[in-house]
């Protein structure tokens, strides 16, 4: 087929990968536009930006669609067979959904109508969902509205990290969008009504942990928040960024917050955490037996203070 392919982050890239190998013509790449990034703010193309430069892939990156009609114009021009959407970032226009013969398909990481939004791979780690997966729709001008045409799911387990999750369904994403346009392309399966739950943009302060809360709740967090946007709490006033934990029993009771004793077991409303990973400002992130090797910190000292 004759395809625009649109994407920005790391989690595009294997769908990109996969629609080349597999035979079809792209005709244009979209991506979002070149940004600083890192301490030096040099200006970084986006990891599909770059996919795309290396298999020779014409790239365009503009900064809105809503009302640009040149875009339009010329997206249009491209005389596509579809678009295949992987976490673009900007919303496309009912000019652009209607260009393509079969329209626009979006390659979306939940089991919908479960975590329509900006950030479903953390928000099933969050809510502490027995598994989630990839769903491939027909795209619409709602929020993740559309019909849904193909779907898998995979488990997650006790260890799943946002990392691991992410990782596993973009490989996933990758095989079922090749499925997809290897079968005739149907008018696919309205979603439920029922079972919607939404998953918003995350910020910063999601990442601060309140130690009051269940000790299950907190590891949740620490794992689907890491690396971004990072979970962190603060003593006297420094943030420490917390990079991994564990949940294990608490050997006393103690205010939530409290360092339990030298190997970093946190009291927490309900059992205990043990930080595994810590980082103090402007250093690099380590593991809590090099951290209290280095400037310990005590039992009985109170996090979050």
């Amino acid at each position: 087929m004759r395809l625009a392919f649109m994407g920005t982050p790391d989690f595009a890239v294997p769908a990109l990968l996969a629609l080349h190998a597999a035979g079809h013509e792209i005709a244009a790449v979209y991506s979002q536009p070149p940004r600083p990034a890192g301490r030096g703010q040099s200006v970084r193309l986006s990891p599909v930006h770059q996919a795309a430069e290396t298999l020779g892939l014409p790239v365009r990156t503009p900064a809105r669609l809503r009302t640009n009609a040149d875009e339009h114009a010329a997206f249009r021009d491209l005389n596509l067979d579809a678009a295949v959407v992987a976490a673009y970032g900007l919303i496309l226009p009912a000019a652009m959904l209607d260009a393509p013969r079969l329209g626009c398909l979006n390659i979306h990481a939940s089991l919908l109508p479960r975590w329509r939004g900006a950030a479903p791979i953390q928000a099933a780690i969050l809510a502490g969902d027995s598994e989630s997966g990839v769903t491939i729709m027909r795209m619409d001008e709602g929020l993740d509205t559309g019909a849904m045409l193909l779907s898998d799911q995979v488990a997650l387990t006790p260890a799943t990290t946002a990392t691991t999750l992410h990782d596993a369904l973009a490989a996933m994403g990758a095989r079922l969008i090749v499925t997809t346009l290897n079968q005739p392309v149907g008018p696919g399966q309205p979603q439920p009504e029922q079972g919607v739950t939404y998953a918003g943009r995350l910020t910063r302060e999601d990442g601060r942990i309140d130690w009051s809360r269940d000790a299950a709740a907190l590891d949740r967090q620490i794992r689907a928040l890491t690396p971004w946007p990072g979970t962190f709490t603060t003593l006297d006033g420094q943030v420490l960024k917390i990079g991994g934990a564990a949940l294990v029993s608490a050997p006393r009771s103690a205010p939530p917050g409290t360092i339990l004793d030298d190997a970093l077991t946190v009291a927490c409303g309900q059992g205990a955490l043990r930080v595994t990973r810590i980082q103090r400002p402007g250093r690099g992130m380590m593991d809590a037996g090099s951290f209290q090797r280095g400037q310990p910190v005590p039992a009985g000292t109170v996090l979050g203070s």
